[in-house]
C-alpha cells in the first residue's frame, strides 16, 4: 500500500495536526459563550459610569505574562455589576452621611443665631431701662417699678402698684430686677433667674476642684 502525505510526517506533526483539528472553527461560538460575553461587555459599560477597574498590567514585577487576558479577565460577569453596585451604594451613603451632619450643623447654627438675638435684645433693653429717669441711685439685688406719665415720660420708683392701691397716679409698665452685673430680669423672670444664679453659687463655693477629664462624660445627660 502506497505511502500518502500524511502518513509519511512525524508522529509529533501528526499529534499538531489532530490538536488542529480539534479546535473550534472561527465563528462558530455557541449562544451561550456570546450571550455572557454581553452581559460582561454591558456591566463594564455600567462599571465605567460608577467605578473604575485596576488598570491592566502586561508585566507585572518585570515577569511578562503568557495572557494578559486570561490573568486579568473577571471570571463571571456579575462580579462587575457587583462592584457598579458597592461603588454606586458608596456614593448613596457617603451623601447621606454629609446631609446628616450638615442638618446638626444647620440647627446649632439656628440655635446660636437665636441667642445671639436675643442677647441683643436684652442689651438694648437694659440700655434703655438704665436711661429712665430715676431720683434715687439705683443698687444692685433691688427691684424697681416703671411708670409712665401722661407726658409720655417713663420713670423708676421704689413703690409697687400694690403700695399705691386705687390711688396709683401714672400708668404702670413694669417691674425689673438689677442683677450685680448692672443687667435687667424682668419681674416674672426673676425667680428662674434667682435659681440660675444660685446654682452657679453653689459651683463656684465648692473647695473641691474638680477632676481632669481626658474622655467624653455624659454624666447627668441621661435620668
Amino acid at each position: 500500500k502506497p505511502r500518502t502525505a500524511a502518513s509519511c510526517r512525524p508522529g509529533r506533526y501528526a499529534g499538531r495536526e489532530s490538536a488542529r483539528g480539534s479546535q473550534p472553527q472561527r465563528g462558530s461560538r455557541s449562544r451561550g459563550s456570546a450571550g455572557g460575553r454581553g452581559r460582561e461587555l454591558t456591566a463594564c459599560s455600567w462599571l465605567c459610569v460608577a467605578g473604575a477597574l485596576v488598570e491592566l498590567t502586561p508585566t507585572p514585577g518585570g515577569l511578562a505574562l503568557v495572557s494578559p487576558y486570561h490573568t486579568h479577565r473577571a471570571g463571571d460577569p456579575l462580579d462587575l455589576v457587583a462592584l457598579a453596585e458597592q461603588v454606586q451604594k458608596a456614593d448613596e451613603f457617603i451623601r447621606a452621611n454629609a446631609t446628616n451632619k450638615l442638618t446638626v450643623i444647620a440647627e446649632q447654627i439656628q440655635h446660636l443665631q437665636e441667642q445671639a438675638r436675643k442677647v441683643l435684645e436684652d442689651a438694648h433693653r437694659d440700655a434703655d431701662l438704665h436711661h429712665v429717669a430715676c431720683n434715687m441711685v439705683k443698687k444692685p439685688g433691688n427691684i424697681y417699678y416703671l411708670y409712665k406719665r401722661e407726658s409720655g415720660q417713663q420713670y423708676f420708683s421704689i413703690i409697687s402698684p400694690k403700695e399705691w392701691g386705687t390711688s396709683c397716679p401714672h400708668d404702670f409698665l413694669g417691674a425689673y430686677k438689677l442683677q450685680h452685673d448692672l443687667s435687667w430680669t424682668p419681674y416674672e423672670d426673676i425667680e428662674k433667674q434667682d435659681a440660675k444664679i444660685g446654682m452657679m453659687d453653689k459651683l463656684l463655693s465648692q473647695s473641691v476642684a474638680l477632676p481632669p477629664c481626658t474622655e467624653p462624660n455624659f454624666q447627668g445627660l441621661t435620668h
